[in-house]
């Protein structure tokens, strides 16, 4: 009797501990000394679906104030190694199993950029589409998560893609006006054009297909990550480009602490520079980053529910279609 007694006092002794600890948490991250801390969690919760909790404890100056506060230039010093690899000689297409400090991923590389598209979902206004639906209906071979949602109806179902988007040299969603946006686009050639550009400036330039998303990683072939990149820890996607032509996409898995805890901004940087980019720029991540390869999701991807449902995919196109 006594003995079971005890059981329950260390039982509630636990339990006590383990509330007040999650209660104090916050507020020890948030308001704490820990500098390190503190800057990794607001850039990741405020790149999150949840901004807002960072904002329940810290003003919008002081976020905006720890996101801004590293200004040194890193050169892309961290080491990538590279794994197993998936080469598919029919539609020039490779696949490598990447992995960093903290990390683990997928690098795609598509000789002919010309078989990049967008595929964008079929009910613009209604509801996205997973990335391997996107692939399917394309009769594409691959595919990855693109720009970014916004969500006017509260529903989070992907339906309206932010900024612009284009599709076949056409302007199917417009969300700024006439505003510049951060546009990444590939023209007719399959050159990838990263820049600020109105809607006007987009179809001038002849990009065939495109989103808004930022921010940059590579350009020129120069490193341009300030710091970690003041985004935090994530699940990354972006796309890239070689001198030659070659289009880069990237998938960092993350939030999956047994598998990959995610990567800063910086460490998708230096994935691009290990792989020799001119140009590259990040895309919607997080619980979106998605790749498909011959209709099977290849990634881990953080969403307990899979994969997320969103307006716009980068797809790899069979060769000579």
């Amino acid at each position: 009797m006594k003995r079971k007694v005890k059981y329950k006092k260390v039982l509630a002794f636990v339990a006590y501990n383990f509330f007040i600890g999650a209660i104090l948490a916050p507020f020890i991250v948030f308001w704490g000394p820990f500098d390190n801390l503190k800057s990794l969690a607001v850039g990741s919760i405020a790149t999150s679906r949840h901004p807002q909790v960072a904002r329940a404890f810290l003003s919008q100056e002081k976020i905006d104030e720890i996101m801004n506060s590293e200004s040194q230039v890193i050169a892309g010093g961290e080491q990538i190694n590279s794994g197993n690899k998936i080469i598919d000689n029919t539609n020039g297409i490779i696949i490598e199993d990447i992995q960093g400090q903290g990390f683990k991923g997928k690098v795609m590389l598509i000789k002919d950029p010309k078989q990049v598209k967008l595929a964008v979902t079929k009910e613009i206004g209604v509801v996205g589409e997973r990335v391997s639906d996107l692939v399917r209906d394309t009769g594409a071979v691959a595919g990855i998560n693109a720009g970014g949602f916004y969500d006017p109806s509260g529903k989070g179902n992907g339906a309206f893609p932010d900024g612009l988007t284009v599709h076949n040299g056409e302007i199917i969603h417009n969300n700024i006006g006439n505003e510049k946006t951060h546009f990444i686009g590939l023209d007719k050639q399959g050159k990838l054009i990263v820049d600020d550009l109105t809607p006007d400036q987009v179809l001038a330039k002849g990009i065939m297909e495109g989103v808004s998303f930022f921010p940059d990683l590579v350009v020129d072939g120069k490193p341009v990550v300030k710091g970690s990149g003041g985004w935090g820890i994530n699940p990354r996607s972006a796309i890239g480009q070689t001198a030659d032509g070659t289009i880069i996409l990237v998938t960092i898995d993350g939030r999956l602490p047994t598998w990959s805890i995610g990567a800063t901004l910086r460490s998708l940087m230096d994935v691009f520079i290990n792989y020799h980019a001119v140009t590259a720029v990040n895309l919607d991540g997080g619980s979106s980053t998605t790749l498909v390869y011959q209709g099977k999701v290849i990634n881990r991807v953080c969403d307990l529910f899979g994969e997320r449902y969103i307006p716009t995919a980068f797809v790899v196109m069979p060769k000579g279609k």
